[in-house]
């Protein structure tokens, strides 16, 4: 999600400060909130997008830099 629209301004830190790397959605007191691999998360935002009435191409595309994100770099 773009940090610009993440109505909480971003996830929480263990200490409760903002994080300004990821959004309230994946990042809640200092923990990822998904603990699937990048491709499960890239599945789960295309088929959210799709819902919202975006084409599955478009979806796609919004989504393939999942696996690029810092997040994605620390999971084994």
């Amino acid at each position: 999600m773009p940090m610009k629209q993440d109505p909480q301004g971003g996830g929480l830190n263990a200490d409760g400060s903002i994080s300004h790397k990821f959004c309230s959605y994946c990042y809640v007191d200092g923990s990822y909130t998904f603990n699937g691999t990048a491709a499960e998360m890239q599945a789960i935002c295309i088929n959210k997008m799709r819902e919202m009435g975006m084409n599955r191409f478009s979806a796609w595309l919004f989504t393939r830099g999942i696996p690029r994100l810092e997040r994605w770099k620390t999971v084994s």
